[in-house]
């Protein structure tokens, strides 16, 4: 398989589908959880199948069949770390509106860069219910808030400092509440805890920029993509083949 979940995949809870067994089924997604450790491509795909453990259907096995496939195809790819790489951060931020059928709640996904390598990344439901996708963008541009200004300070401890750590986002509507530090109409359903990232833009801490996006890096950890799209996003994580 090219790809590790078809772009028109709508995982449900699909009640007419026979049940299947639920310990080998946990099993699988065990193992490709800890997979998800050293390849970021397949995060969303095994997270979404994760959330179906109690109850999983032969349709969410044969999915989760698909992804060891595009596994067993792609042996040949690693993330890559070359040597040398400057230290100068940024983080991507993203989230899928409502992308869960079951429970319609976004989906907050996070990738830390360190010039062109992958540090870290997750992919998480998020608690509350986001009535738009400029707050759930907001929330998931919070969350790469707490995750720089982390960096930041790990990065202390190796005598290197950072004055500023930004943050790319692409929704327009996320970043402008990020600068704007009055409450108004579209704010007021936001939890207070969440203009941590307000704060920390007029401090200067961060910055949140606007990318594209078609080149939002982490778009790959919201929701199931075209082949094209996908090849481009995981060439973008740095996942390339092994030169021997």
């Amino acid at each position: 398989m090219k790809t590790p979940m078809s772009s028109n995949t709508k995982l449900t809870k699909n009640e007419e589908c026979e049940s299947v067994d639920s310990t080998k089924y946990r099993g699988m997604i065990g193992s490709l959880l800890y997979l998800t450790a050293s390849r970021p491509g397949i995060m969303f795909n095994v997270c979404f199948c994760a959330r179906f453990q109690k109850d999983p259907k032969t349709f969410h096995l044969e999915v989760v069949k698909r992804i060891f496939r595009y596994i067993k195809g792609t042996t040949h790819l690693g993330l890559w770390y070359p040597k040398g790489t400057d230290i100068e951060t940024v983080v991507y931020a993203d989230s899928d509106n409502a992308g869960d059928y079951v429970d319609p709640k976004s989906t907050s996904d996070i990738c830390t860069f360190m010039e062109c390598c992958l540090t870290s990344w997750f992919s998480k439901k998020q608690t509350a219910l986001a009535i738009s996708t400029t707050k759930s963008e907001y929330v998931s541009a919070r969350k790469a808030c707490q995750q720089a200004l982390w960096m930041k300070q790990a990065l202390i401890d190796y005598d290197v400092r950072l004055d500023d750590v930004p943050i790319m986002c692409d929704n327009k509507g996320a970043i402008d509440l990020s600068k704007n530090p009055v409450q108004h109409s579209q704010t007021k359903n936001i939890e207070i805890r969440h203009h941590f990232l307000r704060d920390n833009v007029q401090k200067g801490h961060i910055s949140i920029e606007k990318v594209p996006s078609v080149d939002n890096i982490v778009d790959i950890l919201t929701k199931p993509l075209k082949r094209e799209s996908f090849n481009y996003l995981r060439l973008g994580l740095g996942m390339m083949e092994h030169i021997p």
